[in-house]
């Protein structure tokens, strides 16, 4: 059985046992949350499609805690006047642990 579930404005594809990095939540680890936002669900030959959420279905997690992704550099430089200006950014995330799909 498998799920595909919308967060943070991107979708993920999880089965039970997966864990996943999705954009920073408001939770601690060790919290379980329901995520609400299923768009798919499969079990075997019976497939559930949303238009655009499938209803009564949902997603429960357990909450790891919080990563962070790769580093990234934004540098811009101008030539022949001596600016430049260099940025970086780290984006943080929260790993999450399928526990149980419930389909509608």
């Amino acid at each position: 059985m498998f799920a595909v579930i919308k967060s943070g404005g991107k979708q993920y594809r999880v089965e039970t046992g997966t864990v996943v990095d999705v954009e920073l939540l408001d939770a601690g680890a060790g919290d379980k949350i329901e995520l609400r936002d299923v768009l798919l669900v499969s079990d075997g030959d019976k497939v559930s499609v949303g238009s655009p959420l499938v209803t009564g279905a949902r997603v429960e997690v357990e909450v790891l805690g919080e990563t962070k992704g790769p580093k990234v550099i934004s540098f811009k430089k101008i030539k022949r006047h001596g600016k430049q200006w260099k940025r970086g950014h780290r984006q943080r995330y929260t790993s999450l642990k399928v526990t149980k799909i419930i389909a509608a």
